[in-house]
């Protein structure tokens, strides 16, 4: 795999990871919101099982969080390790010059 090929897919996955960190934070509220209405109705299944449901999606928003810090650092050093700003110029010359 060339170097630009292998930093625009580095780059999807950055971007996919922020797509899975949003997806988590909207099912926190999710749970959050069904917490607060089964406050009223006390629906004793709900109120046992929704904590822990809460937490372990928590937790998994904290691993998806340092994943994405992580890889989206390894990207960006990456690209600049290889020049990739210039790779695009030259690219986008090349296309042009195709034409």
């Amino acid at each position: 795999m060339d170097t630009l090929k292998k930093f625009e897919l580095m780059e999807k996955i950055v971007r996919e990871l922020e797509d899975l960190q949003h997806s988590q934070q909207a099912i926190i509220q999710k749970i959050g919101k069904i917490e607060v209405d089964n406050i009223e109705l006390g629906d004793q299944r709900l109120e046992k099982d929704l904590p822990d449901m809460h937490q372990r999606v928590s937790d998994n928003l904290d691993n998806i969080k340092e994943l994405l810090d992580a890889f989206a650092s390894k990207t960006e050093k990456f690209g600049d390790k290889n020049k990739v700003d210039a790779l695009k110029e030259q690219q986008a010359l090349n296309n042009a010059n195709r034409k």
